[in-house]
């Protein structure tokens, strides 16, 4: 079976040995197609779009040329053999054959999300890595792989957010076959694949969309990361519209996780995200299970409801409790948090956001978020830990390092039962020692910028306020600084780290058994309440009258004052099995009452 997903810019192969070119360049008064034989003038189209068909079979290499000889890659490769500054390489989609035509998804309550980086995750750092590793994620009771983004950036090493050709999975993982078999092979094992695709900026090197489309760009919006895109633009709309569709269908993915889609601005009635949401369900959702996840520092509840609504997002504020609940620590956005954690947390699982609207502190007072409580906790991705609430800290230390092992344990036992979906980070389930630490692979001055930078972030932070201590802040560009962010498959045989995979077997193994046949259907209603400072009871209403019911306590020290246990006994804490109105110091106890009260 061949997929494919014709681009109406970009190299298109028609067959016979001839490629269609298409570049759109208004910014530019001629552009030239260069092969190995020559170089071809290409003709202009109202929009400045330039085409060409010419001579190229599969396997060609070519550039564009500028009026003043500037040679560029085309912003829609489908690879880049020689990095971002290298010819673009015509790709046939037919010529790789799919053999998973009967795979039609999974529904979104059965998720179950890995979050990964291809290159740190196994030792090859390859796709073939990743294929090697599918069977202990299907027998961990993971049901969906999400890799961190693979648009062609600079260098060899990169988390992926600084990739300027969208189009490109980058070369130092494999090949697009390469990245197709990975697919099909999750498929095979009843793993959905979703992809961490960033339509906010485009990197700081590599990108030359400003000589020839400068159009592509606005300066009415600011981003952290440079330039914001003008998504006002029909050319630029349906550069990342078509992105999203030729992933979902060329590469037969069953999701995407978009990047801080606060960084897109946009009409909020015609907002990037909805339409999108619609192309996705008029095409490659039509017959399948196609999922769209937001990562959305506004929490714009809005953006997840109605017909044109995104399936879910990542509930930073769930997060953010839980860390501060687990290790004290107050600095940056987590004096939001710092003052009532827990009940930050049981606002965050009950109705989805801790902010729909208050102010924040950390934001100078400025108010955050949307009413969510109508929507279900399948809304909402929670999570423990994940690329960037790890590789965002100085050192990238693990939650595991921060704090003690019965905290770690009662918040996995907290996120990996309740109704909302949850996200798991490689390495997560055995404890692993390494670090996930901020890595990339620049030249030259941005490099030296780069690693400045860095550690110039940290010195607002008063244990950063030595500039000595500073120092100790691994170099970005440093080769070491991917090396150590590598995960040790190796540790996992250890008691203490095969323990933790145990309990995330058989955590996953009650959710999926237990509560994910409840959550189709469920009405959303929830409660919550906390007691003390450090305990928190919260209840759901599942599908057919079910009620789920969570009682933790997240100090060390026992606590009294707990309402007694409804339902059977879904799930306790070593020590917290029979407790009732008292639990243990980090505990964690869940009941399930099936059907009609």
């Amino acid at each position: 079976m061949i997929r494919h997903h014709p681009l109406p810019f970009g190299a298109e192969y028609l067959g016979d040995g001839r490629t269609r070119f298409a570049l759109w360049a208004p910014a530019a008064g001629g552009v030239e197609l260069v092969l190995e034989g020559g170089a071809h003038r290409m003709e202009r189209g109202e929009n400045g779009l330039f085409t060409l068909v010419a001579e190229a079979p599969p396997g060609t290499r070519y550039r564009y040329r500028m009026e003043d000889g500037t040679e560029v890659p085309d912003p829609a490769s489908r690879f880049q053999p020689e990095d971002v500054g290298g010819p673009s390489v015509v790709v046939d989609p037919a010529s790789f054959e799919w053999g998973d035509e009967g795979w039609r998804g999974r529904p979104w309550e059965e998720t179950v999300l890995y979050e990964l980086h291809v290159g740190a995750f196994s030792p090859q750092g390859t796709y073939e890595g990743v294929v090697e590793r599918l069977e202990h994620l299907a027998e961990l009771g993971v049901t969906a792989v999400e890799l961190m983004p693979l648009s062609d950036f600079p260098g060899l090493r990169g988390w992926g957010y600084d990739g300027v050709l969208p189009y490109a999975p980058d070369a130092s993982y494999g090949t697009p076959e390469g990245l197709k078999g990975l697919v099909q092979a999750a498929h095979e094992r009843n793993l959905m694949v979703f992809l961490d695709v960033v339509y906010n900026h485009f990197g700081p090197e590599g990108n030359y969309l400003p000589l020839y489309a400068p159009q592509f760009f606005t300066p009415e919006h600011e981003t952290p990361w440079g330039d914001a895109v003008d998504f006002g633009r029909r050319m630029v709309r349906e550069f990342f519209l078509h992105n999203a569709l030729y992933w979902l269908e060329e590469y037969h993915l069953d999701g995407l996780r978009l990047d801080a889609v606060h960084a897109i601005f946009d009409d909020p009635e015609r907002h990037f995200v909805r339409e999108l949401v619609r192309r996705v369900r008029e095409g490659p959702g039509r017959d399948r299970h196609v999922h769209l996840v937001l990562e959305n520092d506004a929490n714009a509840a809005s953006l997840l409801r109605g017909p044109s609504g995104a399936t879910a997002q990542w509930n930073d504020d769930l997060h953010h409790a839980l860390h501060v609940a687990l290790t004290g620590e107050d600095s940056g956005y987590y004096a939001d948090y710092a003052p009532s954690p827990v009940r930050h947390l049981g606002r965050a699982l009950a109705e989805g956001f801790a902010y729909q609207g208050e102010p924040s502190r950390h934001r100078s007072g400025e108010r955050r978020g949307e009413p969510s409580a109508d929507l279900p906790s399948t809304s909402f991705v929670a999570f423990l830990q994940n690329h960037d609430q790890v590789g965002n800290r100085a050192f990238g230390e693990r939650i595991t390092s921060l704090a003690p092992p019965k905290a770690v344990r009662a918040a996995a036992e907290i996120y990996l039962l309740s109704p909302q979906i949850p996200l798991l980070f490689m390495g997560e389930e055995w404890a692993a020692s390494s670090p996930f630490l901020f890595f990339c692979d620049f030249g030259g001055d941005l490099a030296r910028a780069v690693a400045a930078g860095r550690r110039e972030e940290f010195a607002a932070f008063p244990e950063f306020s030595d500039p000595a201590t500073r120092e100790r802040i691994p170099d970005p560009n440093a080769p070491g600084t991917f090396g150590a962010s590598r995960l040790d498959w190796g540790e996992r045989e250890a008691p203490e780290h095969a323990a933790w995979i145990e309990l995330y077997r058989a955590l996953l193994s009650v959710r999926r058994e237990r509560i994910v046949p409840l959550l189709s259907g469920a009405p959303g209603a929830a409660s919550w309440r906390t007691v003390g400072g450090r305990g928190l009871e919260a209840r759901w209403e599942l599908a057919g009258g079910a009620r789920l019911a969570l009682r933790a306590n997240l100090g060390p020290e026992p606590l009294s004052g707990f309402d007694p246990p409804e339902g059977g006994l879904l799930h306790a804490t070593e020590g917290a099995r029979s407790a009732e109105r008292e639990l243990p110091g980090w505990s964690v106890v869940w009941h399930l009452a099936e059907g009609p009260a």
